[in-house]
């Protein structure tokens, strides 16, 4: 880690995505406990992003902890009639932290633009919600060598202009090292993440000196602290490893004292 990397505290948040039923909550307790006992020399910030429907159940047994809770995506606006979605409010209500905006699954599923995207991240701020704002290129935008053009055009329309240090957290995750197994090496997360510490500090100054970048794609046991070695990579946004407490403890060691 470079020294600028060392007065950020880093962030592993794990997404569940449509994953988790009642019963989960086992899951989220077994992190919570142990981060309050052996791991309590992990330096890291955790956090889990459920779905909806066990944010409220999450809620009252993580209060205090040291596991906080976020929400995988909301709706631009506060209220209104828009059947199934969720918005940043009830989601707040509901017992979270932050929200995930902007992942490539709500990209590719859902045709969000990079304008939707930064919509959402305002309403995340609205609700006093930190937004993880997430970017990245799919397999033919690598292959084509424009990695580093669509990353820092979507970092660009995906990020308001109020973001802060504070209230917003950058996830880099390539397209295709999602659930793959695949994983691009150190070297080319670095190159990455060094583009996009030059695009917020140039953007926002003292503020995006100290916005937490994050990787994501593929993160597991056997690769978390190489990766969260690399310069520029403030923690990890962690997709399947992080439905079982075992494996979200092992990622967590990268950062154990």
């Amino acid at each position: 880690m470079t020294s600028s990397d060392n007065a950020i505290r880093p962030l592993v948040a794990g997404n569940w995505k449509m994953n988790g039923v009642a019963s989960s909550l086992a899951e989220a307790l077994a992190v919570r406990d142990a981060l309050a006992g052996p791991r309590a020399g992990i330096a890291s910030d955790v956090m889990i992003a459920p779905p909806a429907t066990l944010l409220s159940l999450f809620a009252a047994p993580c209060a205090g902890s040291r596991l906080a809770l976020a929400g995988q995506d909301c709706h631009p606006k506060a209220s209104g009639a828009h059947t199934g979605d969720v918005s940043a409010e009830m989601l707040k209500d509901a017992g979270a932290s932050a929200v995930i905006v902007g992942h490539s699954e709500r990209r590719s599923d859902h045709g969000e633009t990079s304008k939707v995207v930064r919509q959402k991240a305002e309403a995340a701020y609205r609700a006093g919600l930190t937004a993880i704002i997430c970017i990245g290129e799919t397999a033919g935008e690598r292959r084509v060598g424009l990695t580093l053009p669509v990353v820092e055009r979507q970092l660009a329309g995906s990020l308001p202009d109020v973001a802060t240090a504070a209230n917003t957290v950058v996830a880099y995750e390539p397209v295709w090292a999602i659930g793959t197994g695949l994983t691009p090496t150190p070297e080319d997360v670095s190159e990455v993440h060094a583009a996009i510490r030059r695009a917020v500090e140039a953007r926002f100054g003292v503020e995006g000196a100290r916005m937490r970048i994050l990787y994501g794609g593929s993160v597991k046991p056997d690769n978390a602290s190489a990766l969260m070695a690399v310069a520029n990579v403030n923690g990890a946004l962690v997709g399947g490893a992080s439905l079982k407490a075992s494996d979200f403890l092992a990622i967590l060691r990268a950062y154990e004292r």
